[in-house]
């Protein structure tokens, strides 16, 4: 059976036919206390949410994550958030697709093309302290780094997310270091870039079916990556009672900025403020991308989680143009 078309090729209302992979499924009950599963199906083109109704024991056994199912039904829209409606599900057979690496999005830059960049970047982390724990931690998350999403969810959630989204915000803070170079501590800041969210390859699961770890659920991929960058001072030999150890660590801690956003101090250094900002600018826009990729022009976007719950427009692409 030949896949013809991918998750956001069909337009709404349209019947649909085609694999997917199970990105995730949780059972939950209604209010009448009957179970039904509630499923995140992915192919190369995106996600999508879905629910499987009055779900038997055996559909819940059988529809797990990171399994690949063939669906028919419908396209829709629920609530301004694109939704399918089930009409016939089953897991693949052996004839049919059924490598679930297959169905992830991936980064829009090839690993090697991502290495590179970093490689040269790690060499303007001029503190010997800094740049020896980067080098450290990155060869030893190696292939962990450029594999695993950035969130299970919300942003950057495709494989090769971690790698793109640290790659992103490496770009933007040296575009602020050029602008404000006098005041910012570029070889600092560039450190906290790419060590900010290594934690996450300790807090996720990996790309394909992404959830969290036990540590992740109740640690967090901050305090992780500090435990990490402790951890790699004691095999390194370097005193982490110095002013520089302890600006690092401090930059990665207040990386989310907020106490109630997880972080275990708010920044009170200017380094640690921009990583903050530019994690949320780059976080937000991609966010944007996804969804917007999705959506026809002159309508608005679903309701954006990671953003308040905002929506947003997608003018024509003839609004820009000019009439003489």
């Amino acid at each position: 059976m030949a896949q013809e078309k991918k998750i956001f090729e069909y337009k709404v209302d349209e019947n649909v036919a085609l694999f997917v992979l199970i990105k995730s499924a949780e059972v939950r009950n209604t209010k009448n206390n009957k179970q039904f599963i509630a499923f995140n199906f992915e192919d190369s083109s995106g996600q999508i949410s879905a629910k499987l109704w009055d779900a038997t024991p055996e559909a819940i056994e059988q529809f797990q994550t990171g399994k690949v199912a063939f669906i028919k039904g419908k396209r829709e829209v629920y609530q301004n958030n694109p939704q399918m409606k089930i009409y016939h599900i089953r897991l693949t057979e052996e004839d049919e697709p059924n490598d679930p690496s297959q169905f992830v999005v991936s980064a829009p830059m090839k690993k090697d093309e991502m290495e590179e960049e970093f490689n040269k970047a790690i060499f303007e982390i001029t503190n010997p302290n800094w740049n020896r724990i980067v080098r450290y931690l990155i060869a030893e998350k190696h292939d962990d780094f450029f594999s695993y999403p950035a969130a299970k969810k919300n942003h950057h959630a495709f494989s090769g997310g971690l790698a793109y989204h640290t790659l992103s915000m490496l770009r933007l803070a040296k575009s602020i270091v050029a602008e404000y170079g006098d005041v910012i501590n570029a070889p600092l800041l560039y450190a906290g870039v790419i060590l900010h969210d290594l934690g996450k390859t300790i807090e996720l699961s990996g790309s394909v079916a992404t959830t969290y770890t036990l540590a992740g659920n109740l640690i967090g991929h901050i305090v992780l990556i500090d435990e990490e960058i402790v951890k790699a001072a004691g095999e390194l030999k370097i005193d982490l009672q110095t002013e520089d150890m302890i600006l690092l660590r401090h930059v990665v801690l207040a990386h989310h900025g907020l106490l109630e956003y997880g972080s275990p101090v708010q920044p009170h250094l200017i380094e640690a403020d921009v990583l903050h900002q530019i994690d949320n600018i780059d976080a937000s826009i991609q966010m944007l991308k996804g969804s917007l990729a999705h959506t026809e022009e002159g309508e608005f976007s679903e309701r954006i989680f990671g953003m308040d719950g905002r929506n947003f427009y997608k003018p024509h692409a003839d609004s820009n143009v000019t009439n003489n």
